[in-house]
């Protein structure tokens, strides 16, 4: 064999060490969770801290370019760079163990690190699975560097005519991996049984009839149109956006929700079957996420099913700023550390806020806050949709910033009025002719009065609406265009029951909603 392959095939070798021992440690430490719990794993404590301290502008490009698939891409990216971190180290380590060795246990230490500094952390006990799974990759890594040191005379096994011991690498090698498959396997299982546990509590949820029913939706709210958005989004359907690196899974019967805080003069803690025992209100909402660009996919209505939170406050002996209460903000907490600041007196306004236990007429599904979560009508969901909620203090906004003010976001933020067109789709080849140009229209809590489409920036035309359902949902159009050949620019905007208009001027979804006309451009021939 040439010097030059010899080099090559150490290297090789070295980077191999350097793989199994990272796949060592991930599966030591998927099993060393179960005695702490899933989210102190590695993986999902560093990706959670990548989550937290990514530019929000960031978060908006990865949202709009990789959807709901975000955090299945920054989990692909961890896993990449620890790949290559430990490739590095691997082919190091035939030179100067130690070194290479102390490498692993750094690793160790930035997982642990990350994993306690986590919203949602029990404190240092949730280092464990990061410290056991770097100190068992850097056993594995200096016994395997082992086999590839070559000492001052070679070793006399016939497998290493070089002073290798590859043999013996391939067999240990092997078998770390095998050992490996079956511990990782064993946590993944293991870690399993709380999320079985789970989806039972929820097959095994009776959601009760509402006391106060969604009133009855007019004829003609849905126009059924190809290639419009229908009125009620399915859950299958319905966007996510969150940080929640895993969804959380939580057990029904073991859930609580603690309310306290400033001004509550009467804390409670409730349980699953408190809330369901409790008068229910069923109405229809159209939520819509502030990362929403001008046209984006990120707003839907459903039919929730919950406790009106504004007669949970009124019971806990909360009064709204304007009758002297002394609280202005609400901040609900997840089950995983996120934080949400609500304005108390939008909440006490008389509109449906609600503790959500149903969607379209089944329990929440786990991706959307199962078993409670908060939705408030005509906010966006990052200043009032806490899912998995467990908690809510009564504070002030000068006294706390929620998570999302503490990167930049607005702490108080409307949902603007706005407009889509869902059909013609960008870019369609259309045929001359009649056209149904159709969309979607949304200003919660307002209602829409009006809108209005135009092509290639000429006289505004106002499109025909769906009937109105109720005021926090949104609104079908439609409008018939008599396409001429070319290439043309549909536009539209919207004018809610308030009499204002959408501006034009576009803004970027930070700090508080974007704003614009939506427009596509298609070609008729």
């Amino acid at each position: 064999m040439s010097t030059r392959r010899k080099v090559l095939s150490h290297a090789a070798l070295g980077a191999l060490s350097g793989l199994v021992a990272g796949y060592a440690a991930l599966a030591v430490a998927e099993l060393a969770s179960v005695a702490v719990r899933p989210g102190a794993g590695p993986v999902a404590a560093v990706g959670g801290a990548a989550i937290d301290r990514t530019p929000a502008g960031v978060k908006d490009w990865a949202i709009r370019n990789f959807g709901t698939n975000d955090k299945l891409i920054l989990q692909l990216g961890i896993v990449s760079v620890l790949a290559l971190f430990a490739m590095a180290l691997g082919m190091l380590a035939p030179r100067s163990r130690k070194t290479a060795s102390a490498g692993v246990l750094v690793f160790g230490v930035v997982g642990a690190l990350a994993a306690t500094g986590r919203p949602d952390s029990t404190g240092v006990i949730d280092a464990v699975p990061s410290v056991v799974g770097a100190l068992v990759a850097t056993v594995v890594l200096y016994l395997l560097a082992g086999r590839l040191t070559v000492s001052g005379r070679p070793r006399s096994s016939p497998s290493s005519a070089s002073g290798v011991d590859r043999r013996g690498f391939v067999v240990g090698a092997f078998g770390v991996a095998a050992a490996s498959t079956g511990m990782g396997l064993l946590g993944l299982r293991l870690n399993a049984v709380g999320a079985r546990q789970a989806a039972a509590s929820r097959t095994t949820v009776k959601l009760p009839a509402p006391a106060s029913p969604a009133p009855e939706l007019p004829r003609g709210v849905d126009l059924k149109l190809p290639g419009l958005s229908p009125f009620t989004t399915a859950n299958r359907d319905f966007y996510r956006v969150d940080t929640a690196l895993t969804v959380p899974r939580v057990d029904a019967g073991s859930w609580k929700l603690r309310l306290h805080g400033k001004g509550v003069n009467r804390p409670l803690t409730l349980s699953f079957q408190d809330l369901l025992d409790r008068p229910l209100l069923e109405r229809d909402i159209t939520m819509t996420c502030v990362s929403n660009e001008v046209g984006g996919p990120y707003v839907g209505t459903a039919r929730w099913l919950g406790v009106r939170l504004a007669d949970l406050l009124h019971e806990a002996g909360v009064r709204p700023p304007s009758r002297g209460g002394p609280a202005d903000q609400l901040v609900a907490r997840s089950v995983d550390g996120m934080t949400i600041g609500t304005p108390v007196e939008t909440v006490l306004d008389g509109r449906d806020a609600l503790l959500a236990v149903g969607m379209n007429g089944e329990p929440l599904p786990f991706e959307h806050g199962f078993p409670v979560r908060m939705l408030v009508p005509g906010l966006f969901g990052y200043v009032s949709a806490c899912k998995w909620i467990q908690d809510i203090e009564l504070t002030t906004f000068g006294a706390y910033d929620a998570y999302w003010v503490k990167r930049d976001w607005a702490a108080e933020a409307p949902i603007k009025t706005e407009s889509r067109i869902d059909t013609p789709k960008p870019f369609a080849s259309l045929k001359v002719g009649p056209v149904a140009v159709a969309g979607v229209a949304w200003a919660q809590h307002k209602g829409v009065d009006r809108v209005e489409i135009r092509v290639d920036g000429g006289d505004w035309r106002q499109a025909e609406l769906a009937a109105e359902g109720p005021v926090d949902t949104w609104r079908q159009w439609w409008w018939q265009w008599d396409a001429k050949p070319g290439t043309h620019t549909l536009e539209v905007r919207a004018t809610d029951r308030t009499g204002y208009t959408q501006t034009d001027a576009r803004a970027r979804p930070i700090p508080d909603g974007a704003s614009g006309w939506h427009s596509v451009v298609v070609t008729v021939t």
